[in-house]
């Protein structure tokens, strides 16, 4: 009996330190920082969304899944994904400016700045810091987003071909209701 006892009182002392280090946890983790307005507005894209994309060979579907990573600090867009054209962009603010590397089908990952702004749009522009030759180099170049409204957004990129700029790709991506 004095062997049970014992037993019991050493279970119940590792269950309490066990409980009292999980609560420990999670108050230790990091508030969600807030970031620039424009990463702000990037943040309602959370959720999935489907549209019809033209990239030259005719419109095909597209389904784009926005995720927060990173206690929030971090916006991850995935489309195409599971094939062999999946592309990821992460969104994230570099010296509280809205930034973007996009990790391309081109097999390289050109990273975009901030390029303006408004109450409707926000739109980026080619980083040269990346490294990309965009003489040589094909790549993804700008991109825009323009909200129509909370469950309609346009997305529009600008790729550069060997050097040469190519028609911009519209998408006029819908919010998936879960």
């Amino acid at each position: 009996m004095k062997t049970k006892l014992i037993t019991l009182g050493i279970v119940m002392t590792l269950a309490f330190a066990i409980y009292a280090n999980a609560e420990d946890a999670k108050s230790t983790q990091p508030a969600p920082k807030l970031g620039s307005a424009e990463f702000e507005r990037m943040k309602s894209l959370v959720g999935t969304w489907t549209a019809k994309v033209d990239m030259g060979q005719g419109p095909v579907d597209m389904t784009a899944h926005y995720r927060l990573l990173a206690a929030g600090s971090v916006l991850e867009e995935r489309v195409f994904e599971g094939t062999p054209n999946e592309m990821i962009t992460m969104f994230y603010d570099k010296g509280g400016k809205l930034a973007a590397t996009h990790y391309c089908v081109f097999g390289n990952r050109p990273q975009m700045l901030l390029k303006s702004s408004d109450a409707k749009s926000i739109e980026f522009s080619f980083d040269k810091i990346c490294g990309i030759n965009v003489k040589k180099e094909s790549h993804m170049h700008a991109m825009k987003f323009t909200f129509e409204d909370s469950d309609n957004v346009t997305t529009t990129c600008q790729a550069l071909v060997d050097g040469k700029e190519m028609p911009a790709c519209p998408a006029k991506l819908k919010r998936v209701k879960e």
